[in-house]
């Protein structure tokens, strides 16, 4: 049985990629382990869509989720009033076809995020105020058959990974 690769987001490798110019590694023995194994391949959706680092904060509005944006619904809207919706959803149709490429059956994504949020996004307000939604990378990505876990659900992507599947 072939070794499913993981795509993970990358700022959660440290990379600088975050609209605040920074990263936020995930320290985690299962993340060591993975890079070890060449599992892990990393991908910036923002990045990808042509998004500049920094940028300004941006958040998907009125409380809508990353399935409204990818159905017109809903834009996702910059502090500063500016609409990147269209960087967002072309940032996430990349990281399926990268997803793919490089036979990632797993995406471990950073929560929170307009991109790739799976257990909760801001709700377009800045205020800090969340629900419960997934970005517009997440909800590409398991529109597309990626099994999708935040970075607070490492244990149960390495419990996931150990079924064999």
């Amino acid at each position: 049985m072939s070794v499913s690769n993981i795509l993970i987001s990358a700022c959660l490798l440290g990379r600088p990629v975050r609209y605040d110019g920074k990263g936020k590694p995930l320290v985690h023995p299962a993340i060591d382990r993975w890079k070890a194994e060449g599992r892990l391949v990393a991908f910036c959706p923002e990045q990808a869509g042509g998004l500049s680092t920094p940028r300004p904060p941006a958040e998907i509005e009125g409380g809508a989720t990353g399935e409204d944006v990818i159905e017109g619904r809903a834009s996702v809207i910059e502090k500063t009033g500016r609409d990147v919706s269209q960087a967002f959803v072309e940032g996430g149709r990349k990281a399926v076809d990268f997803a793919r490429a490089h036979g990632c059956a797993y995406a471990l994504l950073i929560d929170g995020s307009p991109s790739c949020g799976s257990g909760f996004i801001y709700d377009g307000s800045f205020s800090g105020g969340r629900h419960p939604g997934l970005g517009v990378t997440a909800a590409l990505l398991r529109r597309a058959g990626i099994e999708v876990f935040s970075d607070r659900e490492i244990e149960a992507l390495a419990a996931r990974l150990a079924e064999g599947t």
